[in-house]
């Protein structure tokens, strides 16, 4: 029941991602991070499988900064969009990996970009985007509320109400969401939406 999803305002990108680490019908944690800061000024959201994702996006966060380090600059969103599309068309004919990722970016040359990339390797560059159960929810917020030039105060205000929706929609709707952002400041965390405690966090705040 994962749910990423993101948005594109005026000199930012935000996305958000549930935090819920499932098998089955058991829940591990709420407190997993599903979108990776690559670097300064980008965002990987990325859901499907634990071991997939976790594996890939550490793949693409290290060899972004490889590039930096071996050519001195760093790779462009759209550039980082085609690498992580290119690797997983490679993989595909392979060893596929099942995630599915939204990188978000912010360059000073383009400004904000936000790129949809599927497991089948399918890359566009979107506005807005979502996966998992709670696309069927979030796309249709966005559709409804989303306007090109938002501020980040609109941004936050309609990424809390898809998270509403999801969770009072979604049957099996996952409690916790991470939110981060990405604008010329540099990528960084916005906010969390709690409303359930990791048992592990709340047990070392007792003690």
């Amino acid at each position: 029941m994962e749910c990423v999803f993101g948005l594109v305002g005026d000199g930012f990108a935000i996305i958000a991602a549930d935090s819920s680490a499932v098998n089955s019908i058991l829940v591990h944690k709420t407190n997993e991070d599903k979108i990776m800061i690559l670097d300064s000024h980008k965002l990987m959201g990325a859901s499907g499988e634990a071991g997939d994702r976790v594996q890939f996006t550490e793949y693409v966060q290290k060899n972004v900064a490889l590039y930096q380090f071996k050519n001195g600059i760093p790779l462009t969103t759209a550039a980082t969009a085609n690498f992580t599309r290119g690797e997983l068309a490679t993989a595909l004919r392979k060893n596929p990996y099942s995630v599915n990722i939204l990188l978000a970016g912010f360059d000073k040359e383009t400004g904000p970009s936000l790129y949809f990339i599927d497991y089948i390797a399918t890359l566009h560059k979107v506005d807005k985007a979502a996966f998992g159960y709670g696309a069927y929810f979030s796309l249709a917020m966005m559709d409804r509320h989303y306007h090109s030039g938002m501020s980040v105060e609109e941004a936050a205000d309609l990424v809390n109400k898809c998270i509403l929706e999801i969770r009072s929609r979604l049957v099996v709707a996952p409690p916790n969401f991470v939110i981060k952002i990405v604008d010329k400041d540099g990528a960084r965390e916005y906010a969390w939406c709690e409303s359930i405690k990791d048992q592990s966090a709340v047990s070392a705040s007792d003690s």
